[in-house]
């Protein structure tokens, strides 16, 4: 019998050696490939078992590869999308460009833009231009919850098809975990046509668990978009475990809803099969909204060839000169973002990055706080929000740019997940960004002064040490 147990250690080691090799070949981010390897050493078989199922990078793997079809609705994109007098702002064209380039987002003049900071402003919104629609609705969500807002958005929506409005849905199957079934299938039955996103048969125990759809964004007619970092469940209005919920949604109208339209259509040919194209989905531009308020709207994948929207956050704290504003609710910057903060507060800008006092996962909450030290120690500001739990995701700088959308400031937001992000060209919608997050900070801590006030015991730094190893990964 003593040979079995040889037998079996060496099959093991054997194994673990080959996954070790397969992560070195991989050529990820140095942190990553030591943290999976850390996992293999130190939790033996089970750190084999996480690693088959979440690890392995599946980015070249057909189910996720759409570079053509891609270009395919760009082709569409482009027939429609005729703009003229397009003038992008010297100190902003390398931004822009290298978007344009590495992501293929088309930038667009002439869109105005209503932000919304809390679910009582956002979901009225949302369903108001649903009882607008006249030709199509669609909408991509990571979590859809069978509760009165979701319910009540699903009651919209069949009201919509049953008057012969086209209306997609698409929703992350495992951002919908706790959502019953039969929700889905009500709304199908009564003509909506909705798809989740990478269905997970056995959602603990497959590698689709590390990609997912992330992304919280809805079209409609056309005319009307909608993005930013809310999902459609009613915690997004009442809070949950007795915190108010903030976060930070947006309405656009204008050209802008072409690179919307164009994110939607991509993923429901993903879903479906099917490609959705023609003018009909790309109507022209409202003539009343003509200004140089200028948009791109980008997406990040596991498909995509670069990092799009870590690149641009990168480029944005390297070229601002007075100031860089952050908010995003988990705070796991990829080595790349933490080295632009680091720099551009050594060299005098204001950086000021805001997370959640209390986090909704203790073990992000402790990472956070390891990065948070990190980058204050260079000269930047950390903030905890006190008023509740911060969902937003948004960056503004020097008054000329800023960002809001479904992207964290972490490496699975930057490399894993399906994200999109809007990106803004334009001072009125800086300043009212920069406005929001100085609100919040009006109801935040400095991080210092809690750091002093804690106990902060070897206990406290060694757990902090230790999650910061895995950050990586989670």
């Amino acid at each position: 019998m003593i040979y079995i147990h040889w037998i079996a250690l060496t099959a093991y080691v054997a194994l673990t050696a080959a996954v070790i090799m397969r992560i070195l070949m991989d050529k990820r981010q140095p942190a990553k490939t030591l943290a999976w390897i850390l996992v293999l050493v130190f939790v033996p078989l089970a750190g084999t078992v996480l690693y088959l199922f979440f690890g392995r990078n599946t980015r070249k793997m057909r189910y996720i590869s759409r570079h053509s079809l891609d270009q395919i609705t760009r082709r569409s994109l482009l027939g429609s999308a005729r703009q003229h007098g397009l003038h992008v702002p010297e100190p902003l064209r390398r931004l822009v460009q290298m978007l344009a380039t590495q992501s293929e987002a088309m930038p667009f003049k002439d869109n105005e833009v209503q932000v919304f900071t809390d679910g009582y402003g956002f979901f009225p919104a949302l369903l108001k231009a649903i009882a607008r629609a006249r030709h199509h609705i669609h909408i991509i969500t990571y979590i859809l919850d069978d509760d009165p807002l979701g319910r009540l958005i699903a009651d919209a929506l069949i009201a919509k098809a049953r008057e012969g409005v086209e209306v997609r849905v698409i929703y992350d199957d495992v951002g919908c975990w706790r959502t019953p079934r039969k929700f889905f299938e009500r709304m199908r039955e009564e003509g909506v046509d909705i798809r989740a996103f990478m269905p997970a048969k056995l959602p603990m125990f497959t590698s689709k668990v590390n990609y997912r759809n992330h992304r919280k964004l809805c079209v409609i007619d056309g005319t009307t978009g909608f993005i930013g970092g809310m999902n459609i469940a009613l915690r997004y209005v009442k809070g949950e475990n007795g915190q108010p919920w903030r976060d930070t949604h947006m309405q656009v109208r204008g050209a802008a809803v072409y690179g919307l339209q164009a994110a939607f259509l991509v993923d429901w040919f993903f879903v479906d099969r099917t490609l959705v194209s023609g003018r009909k989905y790309y109507p022209p531009i409202d003539p009343l909204v003509s200004n140089n308020c200028i948009a791109q709207v980008v997406t990040g994948s596991p498909a995509a060839p670069w990092p799009d929207i870590m690149n641009a956050y990168v480029r944005i704290l390297l070229e601002a000169k007075r100031y860089v504003y952050i908010e995003t609710p988990y705070f796991l910057p990829t080595e790349p973002v933490i080295l632009a903060i680091r720099t551009a507060a050594l060299a005098g800008v204001d950086v000021r990055v805001m997370v959640p006092r209390q986090c909704d996962s203790h073990v992000m909450d402790t990472a956070s706080m390891s990065y948070l030290a990190d980058i204050v120690e260079a000269g930047a500001k950390a903030l905890l929000y006190d008023g509740g739990f911060n969902h937003s995701k948004l960056l503004v700088a020097d008054d000329i740019v800023s960002t809001c959308g479904s992207a964290n400031v972490d490496a699975r937001s930057f490399e894993n997940n399906f994200e999109a992000n809007i990106f803004f060209y334009d001072s009125e919608v800086a300043v009212k960004i920069r406005e929001i997050f100085l609100a919040d900070a009006a109801k935040s801590t400095d991080f210092l002064s809690v750091r002093r006030d804690e106990t902060h015991t070897l206990g406290h730094r060694l757990a902090e040490s230790l999650i910061r190893l895995f950050s990586p990964l989670l």
